[in-house]
């Protein structure tokens, strides 16, 4: 009962923002499950490639906000994709595991390296959580550059086998594309029932009023680790399909910069909603490929993005709809 008492205490979103919300959500899935179906028969090798790579982030920018929901931000979400794609490399490498074996248990050692990571790293809050998240994962990263066995040292690893599934070579894009999309599919969706599930719920509660929910007894350690070991296994799962996909991965896959564009995806979409982060992921992505030309000017573009969104849209994409409807209203009564 303390649960459902925190809970009803968490800030929703503004009534106009809900009210749109389904609508748009039902247009959006409907869109996504049509192109995503036909999409490697019509479009070209690359953009089908950029597609694959659009179910990877996927995975990845849903399972950080999920830990967001507890109101940890921090920055070793890349490095625990990172051990997910190192694992499965070595399982297919050293044990010759299968790919559909692989990537789940990937995903199971990720979220192991981060409950380790977690006994140290829950001993902090707020920006304390963020600078001591960095440390963390750059010394595991310290550990995949210093250790040429068995992770590979500077250079990473390079001839990670593919995979093979009914009798179909992942090399291929065709099948790794339906690969990517059943696996992004599957892992999205059972996030999306963690979001909406009592559990997911508490998490919010944490972040909404972690005085109460420390007051009526809640675990606030437990279920921050909860979060952090569920999202990075998610996270290992991305790394272990771009493991398979790319043939080779090495520690600057896992840098700082990549981080930043994970947390660039999450400002841009916003955390509010399950989707989101999705949103601003699809976005970036557009704005990522359109800037290609300007490969020296991207850091600066995509700083400049960030900047706006802070202080103008703080909410993100996801809180236009609801400002756009109070600014409507506000016309309205003056006119009136």
């Amino acid at each position: 009962m303390a649960v459902e008492r925190v809970a009803t205490q968490v800030t929703t979103r503004p009534a106009a923002a809900r009210r749109y919300a389904r609508p748009m959500g039902l247009v959006m899935a409907g869109v996504a499950a049509v192109f995503a179906i036909g999409a490697p028969f019509v479009l070209p090798t690359y953009t089908v490639e950029l597609v694959i790579l659009f179910f990877m982030n996927l995975v990845l920018v849903v399972s950080y906000r999920l830990i967001t929901t507890t109101g940890d931000w921090g920055l070793a979400h890349v490095v625990m994709m990172g051990a997910g794609g190192y694992s499965a490399a070595l399982l297919a490498k050293g044990l010759d595991l299968p790919v559909w074996l692989t990537v789940p248990l990937a995903g199971f050692i990720a979220a192991a390296v981060a409950g380790l990571i977690s006994v140290p790293l829950l001993r902090t809050r707020a920006f304390g959580y963020f600078i001591a998240s960095f440390a963390l994962g750059e010394l595991l990263r310290l550990f995949w550059i210093r250790l040429d066995v068995p992770f590979g040292g500077i250079r990473g690893l390079i001839n990670i086998p593919e995979g093979e599934l009914f009798g179909h070579s992942l090399f291929e894009t065709v099948p790794y594309y339906f690969f990517a999309l059943f696996v992004a599919f599957v892992c999205v969706g059972i996030m999306y029932q963690l979001d909406r599930s009592r559990l997911g719920m508490t998490w919010k509660a944490l972040y909404s009023d972690p005085a109460l929910a420390e007051c009526v007894g809640i675990d606030m350690t437990h279920y921050r680790r909860s979060a952090f070991m569920i999202g990075s296994g998610f996270a290992g799962v991305a790394g272990a399909m771009l493991a398979h996909r790319m043939g080779a991965i090495d520690p600057k896959n896992f840098d700082l910069v990549t981080m930043l564009y994970l947390i660039i995806w999450v400002v841009v979409g916003g955390t509010q909603s399950f989707w989101g982060a999705a949103v601003g992921l699809l976005v970036m992505t557009f704005v990522f490929e359109l800037t290609r030309p300007l490969l020296e000017w991207r850091p600066l573009i995509f700083g400049v993005v960030l900047i706006f969104f802070l202080i103008f849209l703080p909410g993100g994409l996801e809180s236009l709809a609801g400002r756009l409807s109070a600014l409507a209203r506000s016309f309205k009564r003056g006119a009136s």
